[in-house]
């Protein structure tokens, strides 16, 4: 399922580092694949360091070819595309992008922001990130 979403980086003087991530961004499944497969700043920096992606934990490539490795990140720039990170100077430029939900490693923890992105009536709030790994 299509769920956009972002996944960023607290950066020591405030600002935000991330990519934009395609599919399952909902808290259930991108969530919990974060806190249980990201769960350190230097796993979370090599994530963002490969720019924009489809999916931060698949098995094979949605071309039809294997990502090369059991588990791991889809890019595009593994389909010749140039998406680098994006840098923001505050949270909430960052949070002002309007993806569905937003995604932000700060302080050794992941903090997910449901953006409402539907609803112009509601602000982004903090959503729960479940406990738990999934099966894979």
């Amino acid at each position: 399922m299509a769920t956009r979403s972002r996944i960023g980086i607290q950066l020591k003087n405030g600002s935000v580092l991330s990519v934009y991530h395609h599919w399952d961004g909902y808290p259930e499944w991108l969530g919990r694949i974060l806190k249980t497969h990201y769960n350190t700043r230097q796993k979370v920096a090599e994530l963002i360091d490969g720019g924009d992606m489809s999916c931060c934990w698949t098995e094979i490539a949605h071309y039809g070819e294997s990502t090369g490795q059991e588990y791991g990140p889809e890019y595009y720039s593994q389909r010749g595309e140039d998406c680098p990170p994006r840098f923001d100077e505050t949270i909430y430029d960052y949070l002002a992008d309007g993806e569905e939900y937003a995604y932000l490693f700060v302080n050794n923890e992941w903090v997910c922001y449901n953006m409402h992105q539907f609803d112009d009536t509601k602000l982004p709030e903090v959503a729960e990130i479940p406990t738990g790994a999934l099966a894979v």
